[in-house]
């Protein structure tokens, strides 16, 4: 719960260096490295409905690729994914594991507008 931020590797002698609201971190969690593949479907609407692409590299703005500001839907079918709430990776992040996502809730958003997504590579 909360805001989340990726870090990779290295060190940070002050929370504005990963653009954090305030120095108080709660709980954090280990992304394990995986196939190296990656692929994710979006969809338009609740439940995998709607207009449906597959992306297999990062989009830095959803609109130009997938003509909406929203995802009520995905499938990450293979990678970790970072939702951003705005485009060319700003904003809120979301977290996406392997795994299905029925609506914007699962992946712990309250709005289904997504600006920008990328895959999580580099982890060591």
């Amino acid at each position: 719960m909360g805001h989340q931020y990726f870090l990779k590797r290295g060190e940070y002698p002050d929370y504005q260096q990963w653009q954090g609201l305030n120095d108080s971190i709660k709980s954090c969690r280990l992304i394990s490295q995986g196939s190296g593949n990656h692929k994710i479907r979006i969809y338009e609407r609740d439940d995998y409905k709607g207009e449906m692409m597959d992306f297999m590299e990062d989009c830095p703005n959803v609109y130009d690729r997938f003509c909406s500001h929203e995802i009520h839907s995905c499938n990450v079918l293979d990678g970790h994914w970072i939702f951003y709430e705005l485009p060319n990776y700003k904003g809120k992040q979301y977290l996406l594991r392997p795994g299905e996502y029925k609506k914007v809730t699962d992946w712990g958003s309250s709005t289904a507008r997504v600006g920008s997504f990328r895959r999580v590579l580099d982890l060591h």
